[in-house]
């Protein structure tokens, strides 16, 4: 086994992304330096709305950053904020793993809709959706959020499992023993869903040796 590398990415300059049907801004957020992200005019279901870290390597490891995400003020009533990683990002981001929260869902009163405010998916076979109807409760879960705050999120990976942290909780709040993508490896990306403005943080990648 080799050592672990670690590795920041300062989302600092526009030059270091790929972007997939989004727009990105460097903006002053909640007072940091952050990455704006919006979608780029009206992408379809089919079309990954995501920046991915140009120079990012990664198969299993960890990933930790900040992120918020908050309606746009134009988004249909059904959206969530949705805002997210996505690992293991292939092919132009045509395949990839992702953990994403939906931060309007967390304090609703209605317990159902609490239950998805965390979510994993795997593009392009196995969207939420598809996920939810197949294995109800198994790819989504609780979590405490708020809309347009920054939120800790920590990702583990290894082989084909992942565990979602939020807001440095010691337990994961998600854990997916059964990644879609098998053992792939791939970038790293920042992902986000429709109707959504969202902000990233630098993101920390601890590669296993």
């Amino acid at each position: 086994m080799g050592t672990p590398s670690r590795q920041t990415f300062l989302v600092s300059s526009l030059s270091e992304l790929a972007l997939h049907h989004v727009q990105a801004d460097l903006v002053t957020y909640r007072g940091r330096q952050a990455l704006r992200l919006v979608e780029d005019g009206e992408p379809t279901a089919a079309d990954p709305t995501i920046a991915l870290l140009s120079t990012s390597d990664f198969r299993n490891g960890v990933i930790e950053t900040d992120i918020a995400g908050a309606l746009r003020t134009d988004a249909p009533q059904d959206m969530r904020g949705f805002v997210g990683i996505a690992f293991r990002v292939q092919s132009h981001a045509t395949r990839f793993e992702c953990f994403f929260i939906r931060p309007t869902n967390a304090r609703s009163d209605d317990q159902l809709r609490r239950n998805h405010a965390t979510q994993y998916i795997s593009h392009p076979d196995f969207p939420w959706y598809r996920l939810r109807e197949e294995a109800p409760g198994v790819y989504e879960s609780y979590t405490d959020l708020l809309p347009g705050v920054w939120t800790s999120i920590k990702i583990e990976v290894s082989g084909v499992q992942a565990k979602l942290y939020v807001n440095h909780a010691e337990q994961p709040c998600l854990v997916v023993n059964d990644l879609k993508l098998g053992e792939a490896g791939g970038q790293i990306g920042l992902w986000i869903g429709s109707g959504t403005e969202a902000h990233f943080s630098p993101v920390v990648v601890t590669t296993a040796g």
